[in-house]
């Protein structure tokens, strides 16, 4: 068979096998069988050495152009597969808008994230910084530079959980305020929320696990007068202008003098009522003025700077803000019970 014969006939073959292909897995095939390296057009092409050399020039022009008809059919029946695989694909993933959907449930903030957040809006509006601290704390900084040497009998009250001797979980966050001290020149306006850890049992008010916002402020001619004033705008900025603070006092080795610090009861309003027990008032946090001591061991000239300090549990302040009596419903992850804080 002559190369003129050849070529008709796979250009016909290959003609007639397009016609019938409807994937690009035939179409491959195809293109492998005729134009591949061991394709029929290709092995035609390598015989051309046998022909004289006047009749190669005219065999190389013939084979040339039906590779290109063949090639040109393929990558046009190529574009073709293409689209309709592109159609039954969006046919297959097509979205009705107007089906109804099921409800995606929404998650709100914790209470305890909440409340924390509102504080700190608070104080900022007063000039403070927040600022907050390692979790798993040297022993220097969560006793020792707070006038609670090693052995110091009020540590029982904080009793906590030791990694080694000289690394504990933190019981405050008033190693962050340590800390500050020593990094920081006065004047120092700073509170510390966080999360804090304590040998305590789970009960309805006491948990080994909660959350505490401390704050401190160091400067010159810093008296109680600027402690109860800070005190009073936090208050009122949390439940309302007719609540105020009364000081009782109290003992805490990093302040002195110390005091407990009650608000006007948020649910009678200073009336009596079974919150308050009658009284009209509600414990709520400790502060006092910063003792020297532990201003000389951070660095800080206690003759020439003073300060005060505070503490406030968030869950406390959560319990009264949303009127909880069980502070275990924090920790236990019910969406019923957290869902009731959503603010949309």
């Amino acid at each position: 068979m002559d190369m003129q014969e050849q070529l008709r006939r796979i250009q016909e073959e290959a003609s007639a096998q397009l016609e019938g292909i409807r994937d690009k897995a035939g179409l491959d095939a195809l293109r492998l069988k005729m134009l591949g390296k061991k394709g029929e057009l290709t092995m035609l092409l390598r015989s051309m050495g046998q022909l004289p050399a006047e009749e190669r020039p005219k065999a190389g022009q013939m084979i040339n152009a039906v590779r290109e008809r063949l090639t040109a059919h393929m990558d046009e029946l190529d574009a073709k597969i293409k689209q309709l695989e592109q159609e039954k694909k969006l046919e297959r993933e097509a979205i009705d808008v107007t089906e109804p959907r099921a409800h995606t449930p929404i998650g709100c903030p914790h209470p305890i994230s909440l409340v924390q957040d509102q504080l700190c809006d608070v104080f900022t509006g007063m000039g403070f910084d927040v600022v907050e601290g390692p979790e798993v704390e040297f022993d220097l900084f969560n006793f020792e530079l707070l006038n609670l040497p090693k052995n110091h009998p009020a540590r029982d009250a904080q009793d906590t959980f030791y990694i080694d001797e000289n690394i504990v979980l933190r019981t405050h966050t008033s190693p962050v305020q340590a800390r500050t001290m020593r990094s920081r020149k006065p004047p120092i306006r700073i509170v510390c929320p966080g999360r804090v850890y304590r040998a305590d049992e789970v009960d309805a008010t006491h948990s080994p696990v909660f959350h505490q916002m401390e704050g401190l402020v160091i400067d010159k001619d810093v008296t109680m007068a600027d402690l109860k004033g800070t005190l009073d705008a936090f208050a009122q900025n949390l439940y309302g202008e007719d609540v105020t603070t009364r000081f009782r006092p109290s003992f805490f080795p990093f302040t002195e003098p110390s005091a407990e610090v009650d608000l006007t009861c948020v649910n009678c309003h200073g009336k009596g009522c079974r919150v308050c027990k009658g009284t009209g008032w509600i414990e709520v946090l400790g502060a006092g003025m910063v003792n020297p001591k532990v201003l000389d061991m951070c660095g800080i000239d206690s003759k020439t700077y003073s300060g005060f300090a505070f503490g406030v549990g968030l869950e406390r302040i959560a319990m009264l803000r949303y009127g909880i009596t069980d502070m275990r419903l924090f920790y236990e992850g019910d969406v019923r019970f957290l869902s009731q804080f959503r603010e949309d």
